[in-house]
């Protein structure tokens, strides 16, 4: 059974071990408030999406750049706007964060930053919905947070029938990225990694000089024992999908984070890997002789998500940043009539 939201169902205790992430996020606006001019230049510099709520119902601009993006934030607004007070939203639905740490604050949302440049306050991905980069096997896009962890624990694969071999597909979003795939031309009995296609693909130029290789279901990832994990242009939607399979995650390091990724610890839920991947053979043979050890750190990576990164707690923590943030708004909004009413389709 499914684990979609029925409308303000959701326990405000589900989200605990993010909250004091979420203070911390916020610590800026409970210093100084949300001001009307804070809201007015972040709309007018387009820094993301006027959303409103007035009345217990939710309005935003005629114009999302990426609408099934909008649609995934507006399902978690709309299941618990029933007990939500009037306020404004900016919500950045781009990739990329939207407030520099150079720059004036401004009250922007966004799904990730890097935390050492950027002071956006995080929200839970619009891709827990719907939304998520769309490829040959998700050609709608990435999404339904509920039914892929239904999807990937029913095709789990048994560890001792795991392949020794540390894998990744993704397509060259990151220039980041590079070093692993040389490694894994360079040792192909330890790693399994190659360039995808993606949109901007126009030669074999843009995948290191080879033709680009099929895509991979998440659940055709539990074939392995070792999952690298990268950042693309941002914070990897994949994440999150690795450790269902109860495969060790290799965590590539990375200041890159969205909302859940600092309650994962290393060597306890993942395994460090150095930014330049100096360090990942070494980490795979390490791994390779010591069994138990991966075993139980893909044990523990995947009792995390699956008990505390659940749709439960996505709604929960949307609620409480919501709760805390219309308390720091320092004004009553108007309803703006050029805004048009968002009703949640169930």
């Amino acid at each position: 059974m499914s684990e979609t939201l029925e409308t303000n169902t959701v326990s405000d205790t589900s989200c605990g071990h993010y909250l004091n992430f979420l203070d911390h996020d916020m610590s800026e606006w409970m210093r100084s408030g949300i001001t009307k001019s804070a809201i007015d230049e972040a709309v007018d510099n387009k820094r993301g999406v006027h959303y409103q709520i007035i009345d217990h119902s939710l309005y935003r601009d005629t114009d999302c750049m990426f609408p099934s993006r909008c649609e995934g934030v507006e399902y978690f607004i709309n299941n618990v706007i029933d007990s939500l007070p009037d306020m404004d939203l900016v919500v950045n639905v781009r990739d990329y964060p939207q407030v520099h740490q150079k720059w004036p604050d401004l009250p922007v949302l966004s799904f990730s930053k890097d935390v050492t440049q950027y002071k956006d306050v995080l929200y839970p991905a619009w891709t827990f919905w719907c939304g998520g980069p769309a490829i040959d096997h998700y050609p709608r896009g990435i999404g339904r947070w509920d039914l892929m962890r239904e999807s990937i624990t029913k095709n789990m694969v048994d560890w001792s029938n795991k392949s020794s071999i540390a894998f990744f597909r993704g397509s060259r979003t990151s220039h980041d990225r590079d070093p692993l795939i040389k490694l894994g031309r360079a040792l192909p009995h330890l790693i399994s990694a190659e360039y995808t296609a993606n949109q901007a693909w126009r030669s074999v130029a843009d995948t290191l000089g080879k033709e680009p290789v099929p895509t991979v279901t998440f659940q055709d990832h539990c074939l392995y024992k070792y999952l690298v994990n990268m950042r693309g242009v941002a914070a990897s939607f994949r994440y999150k999908h690795l450790f269902l399979c109860k495969s060790v995650v290799l965590n590539v390091d990375s200041d890159w984070i969205e909302f859940f990724y600092p309650q994962l610890k290393p060597w306890i839920h993942f395994v460090p890997i150095a930014k330049d991947m100096s360090d990942l053979e070494e980490k795979i043979e390490f791994l390779k002789a010591n069994d138990q050890i991966g075993r139980n750190i893909a044990e523990k990576g995947f009792e995390f998500i699956w008990h505390h990164l659940t749709m439960d707690s996505v709604q929960c923590y949307w609620k409480q940043l919501l709760d805390r943030y219309s308390k720091l708004m320092t004004y009553k909004p108007k309803l703006n009539t050029n805004l048009i009413k968002i009703s949640l389709n169930k």
